[in-house]
């Protein structure tokens, strides 16, 4: 499944362990690495290098790090993945307020644009008494607006049919 799953999942099992200060922290074993995390990478022929992460590629499953490279042939230099479990992240890159918040245990605000709040006694005009009077031109004006009812249900039809017939008494019990 690790390697035919599609991008969507693939860049979920991007995740590499905190360091124990950080684990400390944000109370969390590993996070998803992103660009701008500085991390040491703990397994393979690179053990030992500490750098900040250049990309992250979820169709090589991998992370490039800065410093760490491999010429070609022809000239030139050509970025090495990593997997993010071979890796430790030593610094978060916490420029996102939405991972910040997730790291620290909060839950992530959107941001709403709410229209001017009025007072509630201001938004909801009181029923007045309505009178006739000649200055009102129509009626329809004066009365509030009221909710259209709800349709009743087949159940609650039958309650109240049920309800109609229960008076029905027997002889006995007169």
């Amino acid at each position: 499944m690790i390697y035919i799953a599609p991008l969507h999942l693939a860049s979920k099992q991007l995740a590499a362990p905190l360091s124990d200060e950080l684990q400390e922290k944000y109370h969390q074993n590993s996070a998803r690495v992103i660009e701008g995390d500085s991390v040491k990478v703990l397994r393979g022929e690179f053990k030992g290098i500490e750098g900040k992460v250049t990309s992250v590629s979820t169709l090589k499953r991998g992370v490039a790090i800065e410093g760490i490279k491999r010429e070609k042939l022809k000239g030139g230099n050509v970025d090495i993945y990593i997997h993010p479990s071979k890796v430790m992240i030593t610094t978060l890159n916490l420029e996102d307020k939405w991972r910040q918040g997730r790291l620290e245990g909060q839950k992530p605000k959107t941001v709403k644009q709410k229209p001017a709040e009025e007072p509630k006694e201001a938004a909801k005009p009181k029923e007045q008494p309505k009178e006739s009077t000649p200055k009102e031109s129509t009626p329809k004006e004066s009365a509030p607006k009221e909710k259209p009812k709800q349709k009743e249900t087949k159940a609650a039809k039958k309650t109240e049919k049920t309800e109609k017939k229960s008076p029905k008494t027997k002889k006995s019990d007169k």
